[in-house]
């Protein structure tokens, strides 16, 4: 991975002014325009109704000064909570006052008179407390104190318009304007024996003489939009849809159409929504607390698809943090960081494919990948383009999966994905949520499956994101030692909090899920294991028993893998896991030696054969024979886990050159040596994955900014035959491999696996035997060394009348010297290898052969 500072620019979305000077607020819908109305008066209103959708709205006029703050230690005056059973009546009923039985107290506004005669008589004075908190953003309970509520006398109503000339309570049979209290507050007491259905008309400034309404929803007449279930299973850490409960969902509630907003921030203040719908001026929405949980929510009226959101905290000292969304599933194209309103309209057509994916277990079953970084594959196509063409070519070359580099949503393009800072979306540097749901079905309706990395190792500081999102470590562990990673300049989450390991589990099912992921490879899962991972004595602290290992990361992934094999039948877990931790691939319930269960991962990569197997072949052949068992040592250790045999992004870059620049000698000599070392791979126990560019030996390094060298494969480059012969081997590896069940059905059984010829270091030779489960064999032979070795012997099992060749990495159509066992091989009863028959081979140089009885 690669290392960055944070984002320089935050949050690009600041307020904007409105042509009139004053925000329209989300859902107000504007009565038609009155005859003869100026065209510039016609302009200012378009303008206060609507807000760039790029997010960069601008600023709205300052409001007005607050009162000072209580004094320290004086407890605020609880206004009374609305009775939720008379939020919604239909029909008030008037209390038989008339304006001659109330008169109002001396200091008080004269009463006002709406239609139908009724009063509207001041409300009692709002209290220093409440009115400071609402307005600098710290108040746990606006529905307590905003919104209509039975009272002394009547129905209170009050509302906070900021910036407001006027305030209209509008319900059947009513309509009747509230006193202006200042500070943008609006109040009065009606003569209702119940709160009526109502809409609020806010009056702002006018223009050209016309006046400026607008007709909206009161977002402090709703009940909470989460039930007491949902909170529970929050505050136990075992919501395994999380994102169904927190973030932003269109929805109608109470028969009105708007988005739910919920964000959990336990150490916050107090929590508003910003947006392009209120002009990025939270004011006129604080959201409330829904108790311990930490959860703050509100149901915005009006307010759906499409819209830029995020949430103004206020931390525990005050001040304020204008923060993405943890859970927003769309986010906008980076550099711009805010959060977008969406929802899934995509209809699936992959039924046959996952109803099918599960019936083989993975490690019985093939598995060739091809590692593919989305952004740089094809150079600017969005996900619907790359659909057209990536399921093709994939299909074409016959490997089984995709994995792609992450696809969640980052700030740095130069990460390649590995820095998130968007969990639960997709990045739209390539199109929306439906155009990535979109792709997976094109490459799943071309039988090909889809792995993604995913990354919950760590995440980076940007001050926009989770670092410390309410005002204190949140996401990351609060003991800066295991908070900081040394070696990213990122923060490490806390797995032993249970909202952030719900946070994180619900994330690995929500990508399987929403977008029918079929394998979850999760980074750096060594650095989340060790306490001490690079960091000396001192820098850390051991476990409850004195040990290195962190048990909070090991619980966390045993819940993960639990979870997602539960809910998603024939999903695959991979680790990254470059130590030898025992048990990775072991179910979590069978305890190892070590104390410990499983970690219940289905594969890990094997970093240990790529370093060993990568370090050998990049020798010059006369040296490898002092190397030889760097080829051989793989297989001491090959049945303790279940293995991918990885050759990823992370060995073709930052110097470490292409592979097939690895190799040594002339240009046909790395050639050769890239095509023999991949005839070995494939056929080695484990599943193979190849990272993209390396399947026609490109000579370069990736570079994310333009991706693989597909110009080395025009017809017009005068080399194009040597990289295509390349990528035609890597197709017919596939194809035998697919039609091979002993090339992949025992890959996790030994008896699966025979050396018949391990120990040729002078010759550079290794010959080994695969089986099937029926027990039919596949003889692999590689000649590491740049000669001919003719009449070369090898020990093959009785009982089988000939072999024959199905696959010479030394064939001419692939850039080889064409030097083949023509004719079937006849066993003879000569023993060789501690077998009583054997064979004698023709070994092309620098080449592998793949041989099958007759």
């Amino acid at each position: 991975m690669t290392a960055r500072p944070p984002s320089e620019n935050p949050s690009e979305s600041q307020p904007r002014r409105p042509a009139n000077g004053v925000p329209a607020p989300a859902g107000e819908a504007r009565p038609a325009a009155k005859e003869g109305k100026s065209e510039k008066a016609a302009r200012n209103e378009k303008a206060a109704g609507k807000t760039s959708r790029s997010g960069k709205a601008e600023k709205s006029a300052k409001a007005p000064k607050a009162p000072e703050p209580p004094k320290a230690g004086t407890a605020p005056p609880r206004t009374p909570a609305a009775d939720p059973a008379a939020r919604d009546s239909v029909a008030p009923e008037p209390l038989g006052a008339t304006p001659a039985d109330v008169a109002p107290e001396p200091t008080a506004p004269t009463p006002r008179k709406g239609s139908g005669g009724y009063v509207v008589r001041p409300a009692p004075p709002l209290a220093d407390s409440d009115r400071h908190r609402l307005l600098h953003g710290s108040h746990h309970d606006p529905h307590g104190v905003l919104g209509a509520h039975p009272g002394k006398g009547g129905v209170v109503f009050r509302a906070l318009r900021p910036y407001a000339k006027a305030v209209t309570v509008v319900g059947e049979g009513l309509r009747a304007q509230l006193h202006d209290d200042g500070d943008g507050f609006f109040s009065g007491v009606l003569p209702w024996r119940q709160v009526p259905q109502y809409t609020l008309v806010v009056r702002y400034g006018a223009t050209d003489g016309e006046v400026d309404e607008v007709e909206a929803q009161d977002p402090y007449r709703f009940l909470p939009t989460l039930g007491d279930l949902d909170l529970h299973l929050i505050g136990e850490g075992r919501h395994e849809k999380l994102w169904q409960a927190l973030g932003a969902r269109p929805m109608v509630h109470q028969g009105v159409t708007g988005t739910r907003f919920t964000v959990w921030a336990p150490n916050a203040q107090g929590v508003r929504v910003c947006g392009d719908f209120n002009y990025w001026d939270g004011t006129v929405y604080p959201m409330r607390s829904l108790g311990s949980t930490g959860v703050w929510e509100l149901f915005v009226p009006g307010v759906g698809e499409g819209a830029l959101y995020k949430f103004d905290i206020t931390r525990p000292d005050g001040s304020h943090t204008l923060r993405a969304d943890p859970m927003a599933r769309r986010t906008e194209v980076p550099p711009s960081t805010a959060s977008i309103v969406t929802e899934a309209h995509h209809v699936w057509h992959d039924e046959e494919w996952m109803a099918h994916r599960g019936d083989l277990p993975v490690h019985e079953a093939p598995l060739s990948v091809y590692e593919v970084h989305l952004g740089s594959w094809r150079p600017g196509l969005t996900y619907r383009q790359l659909a057209l063409q990536l399921p093709a070519y994939v299909k074409d070359l016959g490997f089984t999966h995709v994995e792609l580099m992450p696809v969640a949503e980052h700030p740095f393009g130069g990460s390649w994905g590995y820095q998130v800072t968007g969990f639960y979306a997709p990045t739209s540097r390539m199109g929306t949520p439906d155009d990535f749901r979109f792709l997976v079905d094109t490459l799943h309706r071309a039988g090909i499956g889809v792995i993604v990395d995913w990354v919950p190792a760590h995440f980076p500081k940007d001050e926009w994101a989770l670092a410390q999102f309410d005002g204190r470590p949140l996401y990351e562990h609060a003991d800066p030692q295991r908070a900081e990673h040394p070696d990213w300049g990122t923060l490490e989450f806390d797995f032993g909090r249970t909202e952030v390991r719900n946070f994180l589990v619900a994330n690995a099912t929500y990508w399987c899920e929403e977008f029918h992921i079929d394998g979850l490879r999760v980074d750096a899962v060594a650095s989340m294991l060790y306490l001490d991972y690079s960091r000396e004595a001192g820098e850390w602290t051991p476990n409850e028993h004195g040990g290195r290992e962190n048990l909070d990361a090991v619980a966390f992934l045993q819940e993960m893998n639990a979870t997602v094999y539960r809910r998603c039948p024939g999903v695959v877990t991979i680790a990254e896991e470059s130590t030898a931790w025992d048990g990775v691939t072991r179910a979590t319930h069978h305890v190892g030696p070590g104390g410990f269960g499983g970690l219940g991962f289905g594969l890990k990569w094997n970093m240990g054969w790529m370093h060993d197997s990568l370090d050998y072949v990049s020798k010059e052949p006369v040296h490898r024979k002092y190397h030889h068992g760097e080829m051989t040592f793989s297989m001491v250790y090959a049945y303790s886990e279940n293995y991918v045999l990885p050759i990823s992004h992370d060995e073709v870059v930052h110097g470490k050159r292409s592979l097939v620049s690895k190799m040594p000698g002339d240009w046909w000599q790395q050639r050769a040596n890239h095509r023999a070392y991949l005839g070995y791979m494939w056929a080695h126990p484990g599943k193979q994955l190849l990272f993209m560019g390396q399947e026609f030996a490109q000579g370069a390094e990736w570079s994310e900014g333009h991706g693989p060298d597909w110009w080395l494969l025009d017809p017009s480059y005068e080399a194009e035959a040597d990289h295509r012969g390349v990528r035609d081997l890597v197709r017919d590896l596939n194809v035998v491999y697919g039609r091979t069940p002993a090339l992949w059905q025992r890959d996790t059984d030994p008896g699966g696996f025979a050396w018949v010829e391990g120990d040729a270091g002078e010759d550079n030779v290794f010959a080994f035997l695969r089986f099937d489960a029926q027990g039919s064999p596949l003889l692999a032979v590689s000649n590491f060394s740049p000669v001919v070795r003719h009449q070369y012997r090898i020990g093959v099992p009785e009982g089988i009348s000939g072999w024959t060749e199905v696959l010479n990495t030394d064939a001419g159509r692939y850039g080889g010297g064409d030097v083949f066992n023509m004719d079937t091989l006849k066993p003879e009863a000569v023993g060789a290898h501690g077998r009583p028959v054997s064979v004698q081979l023709t070994l092309p140089p620098l080449a592998t052969l793949w041989l099958k009885p007759v």
